[in-house]
């Protein structure tokens, strides 16, 4: 039925900035909150008219569990509003939009805020098992001298720490970090390194020239400790040159690789909200939303290329809503790593892909570059994990909207071995 379509009302976004740079000082929480504020300021929604709020974060703070429920009260939304935060890896701000159709069809709620935040300047250093049963056992000494053996047990090398981000991009079954399977798609598909500067350069580019457009989407952000207003991303290089990308050396394989921090996503702070709700309800509340949800797919594949999610999902998503590549307007395909990427555009046209890993007789299709990524993509503009599926949601309808166009297709590859595929569209 009509009135099940999920409508996308409006939605805003804080600047997205480098980790350890200008949004440092700011958690999940209170990058969320200051998204929510903003949207509840442009739409001027009720608050008390919100059925729930739905939020991905990938890195939750410690000290703000359930960080959607922590955000959505700080941001003035009445206590009797319920709020959960959704985890699917790099997808989590597609899955907070999806569960809100879901939740819709089922009968539980018609007004949503969804979104997504993540502050990867945040995400802890971690004490070895080892380190913390010996602060245990210290915390559990009564006397003197049972502290000062306690103590003694302790070795300049308990206090090395694990860095919580690298565990969190690494693997714990194929063993690999995200960078080594961007490495291991760029051998298998022959993606050169001189294709993944090209390509990283062009998303830069391309940025740089929808300033003016990206800023329709962001709210400032202020400093705690300044109070200066952060207006802008600062992922995007006006200076970026092809000579300087190539100077680069690889990251992860450093002896034969190819993926450098240059051609790879930006790890970066930021959130994103998103006002949704029925077609019917957004009629009588006196809203024109920017587009609906048409269909979506969310899919398996090896988590070794985990790259290549976006190809199953786009094809599963093909099979549920009939849309192909050629249906799509604009195609939003995260740039996680522009061998990920490349390698996606490589197995949608391969025949071989499609009989050996999607069970169909034909490819999925061409995906042009003067559709793909046409403000830019993660390389220039950065990846806040559980922000960007929101992101791409809102920069694919705004975009939509100034082009009069029809759909875009929204697609991920997601760490763990999974993808995703949200077609939106204007009525």
């Amino acid at each position: 039925m009509k009135t099940d379509r999920l409508a996308i009302v409006d939605g805003i976004r804080t600047p997205f900035c480098k980790a350890g740079s200008e949004l440092t000082s700011m958690a999940a929480d209170e990058l969320g909150r200051i998204a929510v504020n903003a949207l509840l300021t442009r739409t001027g929604l009720d608050p008390a008219l919100v059925d729930e709020v739905i939020f991905g974060c990938v890195a939750q703070p410690a000290d703000a569990t359930n960080v959607a429920r922590v955000l959505a009260l700080r941001a003035g939304i009445p206590e009797a509003v319920p709020a959960l935060t959704v985890q699917r890896n790099c997808a989590s701000g597609c899955e907070a939009v999806t569960l809100a159709q879901e939740k819709l069809r089922a009968g539980r709620g018609s007004v949503f805020i969804v979104g997504g935040t993540e502050s990867m300047s945040n995400i802890p250093l971690l004490f070895k098992p080892s380190t913390a049963e010996k602060f245990g056992r210290l915390n559990r000494a009564k006397r003197f001298g049972q502290r000062l053996q306690s103590l003694a047990a302790f070795r300049p090398s308990d206090f090395q720490p694990r860095v919580g981000l690298l565990l969190g991009l690494t693997d714990p079954v194929c063993g690999l970090n995200m960078g080594d399977t961007a490495e291991l798609l760029a051998r298998e598909y022959g993606v050169t390194r001189a294709a993944q500067d090209e390509f990283a350069l062009k998303s830069h580019q391309r940025a740089i020239a929808a300033r003016d457009k990206l800023a329709e989407e962001i709210c400032p952000a202020f400093q705690v400790r300044t109070a200066a207003a952060v207006t802008s991303d600062n992922g995007p290089r006006e200076n970026q040159s092809l000579e300087a990308l190539t100077k680069l050396k690889p990251v992860f394989d450093r002896r034969t690789g190819t993926v450098t921090a240059g051609n790879a996503s930006q790890i970066t702070d930021g959130a994103v909200a998103l006002l949704v709700m029925s077609e019917q309800r957004a009629a009588e509340l006196g809203f024109t939303p920017l587009g609906t949800l048409a269909g979506y797919a969310y899919a398996g594949c090896d988590p070794s290329r985990m790259g290549l999610g976006p190809a199953f999902a786009i094809a599963q998503a093909e099979a549920r809503t009939g849309f192909t590549l050629a249906d799509a307007d604009l195609i939003e395909l995260n740039e996680a790593f522009a061998a990920q990427t490349l390698a996606v555009l490589k197995s949608a046209q391969s025949g071989q892909f499609a009989r050996k890993f999607l069970g169909r007789d034909r490819p999925l299709g061409e995906i042009p570059m003067e559709k793909l990524n046409v403000n830019g993509g993660g390389i220039a503009l950065g990846h806040p994990v559980g922000a960007t599926g929101a992101r791409l949601v809102l920069a694919s309808l705004k975009e939509l909207q100034r082009r009069k166009a029809k759909r875009a297709l929204i697609t991920l590859c997601v760490g763990g071995g999974q993808g995703a595929a949200l077609w939106v569209e204007r009525n």
